[in-house]
């Protein structure tokens, strides 16, 4: 974090920083609790989300009020301003990644229970991934850390790439198996919002860059998805 001579904006900006880490924790367990939820298919663990995601979106107004308060009181500009509008930023991919996790944990309830397959090994292999994606880009925010940033970046193609094989396999099932179609819809679904996860982890690098560069990323998102043009966008 940046040094000032205006000591109680350095607080303004810790106060920030140390919301968003928290908010971050809190979307962590949320996508962990979705997953588990899902697989294990626990309808009461899956209503503890649905019930826990009113607690992120109420660390996403605190650091609202507290950007907007700072704003008004230090009329910060350049690298100050770039701070602060960041942490609004994160925020709110954030607490859309929570929205994601939550619309998981409501379709689990919707659903039988899971039968045992390689796709359910596949989506928990590609929630884990964005988990270390999500880690690894709050930690390059909490230390300006640009390179880490970029990295995450640039792997969410194999995001991506993990959603684009679950859809195919997804598909053989349910042409194999019409009695297959509702489950595998739903996990269609989930996927996708595991993968919009990622997305909003990438969102979040490129603030990192924002507010370390002070312009926006200009180059192109890389992308390995095919599911977007070929299945119904996601609810979130």
């Amino acid at each position: 974090m940046v040094e000032h001579t205006a000591h109680a904006f350095d607080v303004d900006l810790q106060e920030l920083a140390r919301k968003i880490a928290e908010m971050g924790g809190l979307v962590e367990k949320q996508i962990v609790d979705a997953i588990e939820a899902l697989v294990k298919h626990d309808i009461a663990l899956a209503k503890r989300i649905i019930v826990a995601d009113d607690l992120v979106d109420a660390r996403q107004r605190e650091i609202e009020e507290r950007a907007v308060v700072a704003i008004a009181r230090r009329q910060p500009m350049a690298v100050d301003l770039r701070e602060i509008v960041g942490a609004l930023r994160i925020s709110n991919d954030l607490e859309r990644i929570g929205d994601l996790a939550e619309n998981i944990a409501k379709r689990t309830i919707l659903t039988d229970e899971l039968p045992s397959s390689e796709v359910i090994l596949q989506l928990d292999r590609m929630v884990k991934l964005v988990l270390v994606q999500l880690r690894r880009v709050l930690h390059s925010y909490a230390q300006h850390d640009l390179a880490e940033a970029l990295d995450v970046w640039r792997r969410d193609a194999e995001i991506d790439a993990m959603n684009s094989s679950i859809f195919r396999e997804l598909l053989t099932y349910m042409m194999e198996n019409p009695r297959n179609i509702t489950f595998c819809t739903h996990l269609l679904f989930c996927a996708k919002n595991v993968e919009r996860m990622g997305d909003h982890a990438t969102n979040i690098a490129e603030t990192v860059y924002y507010i370390v560069q002070g312009h926006p990323l200009s180059d192109e998102r890389p992308k390995a998805d095919i599911t977007s043009k070929r299945m119904l966008p996601s609810s979130v």
